[in-house]
């Protein structure tokens, strides 16, 4: 078997703080190609690194979220999460967003995956639970921006939610493969969620 070595790094050559927003900051950098030596620019956004969950209640229920996107201009389906507050842990963020954005509260987190949210010019990553255990005895506090409807189906039902074009947030399909990936390879934690996933039998 042929193994290849790892590509080098580019070398960083310059880098400028183009500007800072409320959600991320803006930098432009030139690097050095290991391969030609030329040199390119490349922009990159820091943003803060971002949670979100696939809450599932204790009869097998996950809890969704139905809210306004302006990238897309669009009405968007999906799990609850957000960005993490500075020196906050991960899974802190996870169970804050949860509680702040629909009411219901975990008695159990597990880390199911993290990502990359997109490597060519974001810099953070996305970390991925599953809550189970959740009931609505919360409070909810969404953020001034968030107009959120609470949608809750089967567990079962997310992988055609996703299939049917319903549900189309990248974040949210990874989350959803998180989370089969760990149901095949027998994850601690699957016991929490397969009885919610064997197909029903017609009655």
């Amino acid at each position: 078997m042929t193994i290849h070595q790892p590509l080098p790094r580019w070398t960083s050559i310059k880098e400028e703080h183009i500007e800072h927003y409320s959600i991320f900051d803006l930098y432009k950098t030139s690097r050095e190609s290991p391969t030609t030596g030329r040199t390119h620019s490349f922009l990159r956004i820091d943003a803060p690194d971002w949670v979100n969950v696939i809450a599932v209640t204790e009869t097998g229920q996950t809890v969704l979220v139905e809210q306004y996107r302006n990238g897309t201009d669009d009405i968007t389906l999906e799990i609850p999460g957000g960005a993490v507050d500075p020196d906050e842990l991960p899974e802190h963020a996870a169970m804050r967003e949860l509680e702040e954005e629909t009411g219901f509260r975990s008695s159990s987190l597990e880390l199911l995956g993290i990502v990359e949210t997109n490597p060519a010019f974001l810099s953070n990553r996305c970390f991925t639970y599953l809550a189970t255990g959740c009931r609505p005895d919360g409070a909810v506090n969404p953020d001034p921006s968030e107009e959120i409807r609470i949608v809750i189906r089967p567990l079962a039902d997310l992988g055609k939610l996703i299939v049917d074009g319903i549900i189309r947030h990248s974040l949210v399909v990874s989350a959803h493969h998180h989370l089969l990936m760990g149901l095949m390879t027998a994850a601690p934690w699957t016991p929490l969620v397969e009885r919610w996933l064997t197909p029903r039998s017609s009655e």
